[in-house]
This record gives structure tokens, C-alpha cells and sequence, in this order.
């Protein structure tokens, strides 16, 4: 990793429009170095947009999305994105790994040892030559991480990476981010999966319909969440049935809609 930071990551007043639409709403939020980061909230909270508009492939409508030490190419340099379905190079799970460390200008020489240090540390070394898109889609997902890994960077942003998997995928998917996060890589992750929130995060981030309701040490969140909406997601329960909850006053119907 680079001896400069490009963290803290800091959010002020962020508004996202799409089609006239708020999406996301006054958000701020600050991403610090070396904490695990878990959003969650309901399908449509906006969960996802947050992390595009984090990452740089979305510009917010209002608001600044700030790196604190970095600017520019420094910053795209210094972090990565995984997507909930991964996008492979129609060339060899090696190859995948190689093109991303080539773009970069890493030499040759450095990239090899990089690749099967990565390919071994994702248990990908013995698919090494095989075409990146035959492998099942949890070993595309490790390759993924994989890509990204090689690359070393300051922060990872996750999109529900194991929405898709099954126990024993997830559970290796997981195994990895623990040791990238160990590697000291920042992670900020979303997922639907309450199980997989305690299981990962450090603090808790919980969105509902484009606001940040509750951000909290992950063991404060999940013992006695403070918002009351964090408290039925909590419990499991389907928050469509608060559209007449007790905040939602006449003339506000934007502000909790979909």
C-alpha cells in the first residue's frame, strides 16, 4: 500500500436526483481507516447508490463527496469496487488477474509473483488456466476479490457480493474479506443478510428509503438499535408497513417514497 492515505472518506450533505427523484437524501456520513463497515436496510434504501456515488461512478446532484488525502488519479488509484454479479474478461482466471496489475504498469516479473501469491490466497491456483467465465459463480466471486486484491487497495467497496451463494461460498467469500481487511484494506460492504452483519461488521450503517437513520459500533447496533425503523429491521420485520408511520406527516410523501 502507499505510505499516504487517501482516507478519511467524508460525505457532506449528499443528494442524489434520478429522473427528478431524490434517491438519496442529506446524507453525510465519515469513512475512517481501518474499521469493517456493514450497510444494511431494505431493497430500495439505496443501499447500492451510496457505494456508487462513494466509489466515483455516480456524481452526486448536491453535496461533496470528499477524500481527505488524496485527489484525482490518486484516489481512483487506491480503492475498488466488487459488484454483487462480477463482470470476467473472456480470457483465463490468471489472465483476469494479469490484465488488471498490466493496466495498473506493474512489471511483469512483479505481476507473476503477485498472481499466484493472490490466485493461492483465494483458493483459485488449481483453476489458474481455466476460462475465467466457466467457473461457478462463487469461484468468479473469489476471483474478483482476487482481482482487486492484487491490486492492494486502501479502501473496497462490496455490493452484496454473496446475495448469490450458497453457505459454503459465502463462508469463503467471508474468509477472504477478513484477510484483506487484515491486509489493511478499509472495507465498506453492503448486505441483506442480518447473520452476515454481525458476523462481519465493526460498525453499522442502516439506510432507510435514501437516509442514513443509524451509524453505530456493530455491537451497540445490534443489542439496542436507537431508531425505531432500525428496530424493526431488526426483528425482521417488512418495513413497507411503516408508510403510516408516526414521523410520516402530511405534504411529506417524497420524503418517504420508494
Amino acid at each position: 500500500m502507499t505510505s499516504e492515505s487517501i482516507l478519511p472518506l467524508q460525505l457532506e450533505e449528499v443528494n442524489f436526483e434520478y429522473r427528478h427523484k431524490r434517491l438519496i437524501k442529506d446524507f453525510s456520513c465519515s469513512f475512517e481507516q481501518g474499521l469493517r463497515t456493514i450497510v444494511i436496510g431494505p431493497n430500495g434504501a439505496g443501499k447500492s447508490l451510496l457505494l456508487r456515488l462513494c466509489h466515483g461512478l455516480l456524481q452526486p446532484t448536491s453535496g461533496q463527496v470528499l477524500w481527505q488525502g488524496g485527489t484525482g488519479a490518486d484516489v481512483a488509484r487506491h480503492q475498488g469496487m466488487v459488484f454483487q454479479r462480477p463482470v470476467m474478461l473472456r480470457r483465463s482466471a490468471r489472465s483476469n488477474v494479469d490484465y488488471a496489475l498490466s493496466v495498473r504498469g506493474v512489471p511483469r516479473q512483479t505481476r507473476n509473483t503477485i498472481i499466484d501469491e493472490v490466485l493461492q490466497r483465494t483458493g483459485l491456483s488449481r483453476f489458474a488456466g481455466a476460462p475465467a467465465r466457466q467457473l461457478s459463480f462463487g469461484e468468479q466471486q473469489r476471483l474478483a476479490l482476487a482481482r482487486v486484491w492484487a491490486l492492494q487497495p486502501q479502501i473496497l467497496f462490496l455490493d452484496e457480493p454473496t446475495a448469490s451463494l450458497d453457505p459454503p461460498a459465502t463462508y469463503l467469500v467471508e474468509e477472504i474479506l477478513k484477510a484483506i481487511h487484515d491486509a489493511g484494506t478499509r472495507i465498506v460492504m453492503t448486505t441483506h443478510d442480518l447473520g452476515q452483519a454481525r458476523r462481519l461488521a465493526d460498525d453499522v450503517m442502516f439506510l432507510h428509503r435514501g437516509r442514513l437513520l443509524e451509524h453505530a459500533p456493530a455491537a451497540q447496533f445490534f443489542e439496542e438499535p436507537q431508531n425505531d425503523l432500525a428496530q424493526a429491521f431488526v426483528r425482521g420485520e417488512l418495513l413497507w408497513w411503516h408508510r403510516k408511520h408516526p414521523l410520516h406527516k402530511p405534504g411529506q410523501e417524497e420524503e418517504f417514497a420508494e
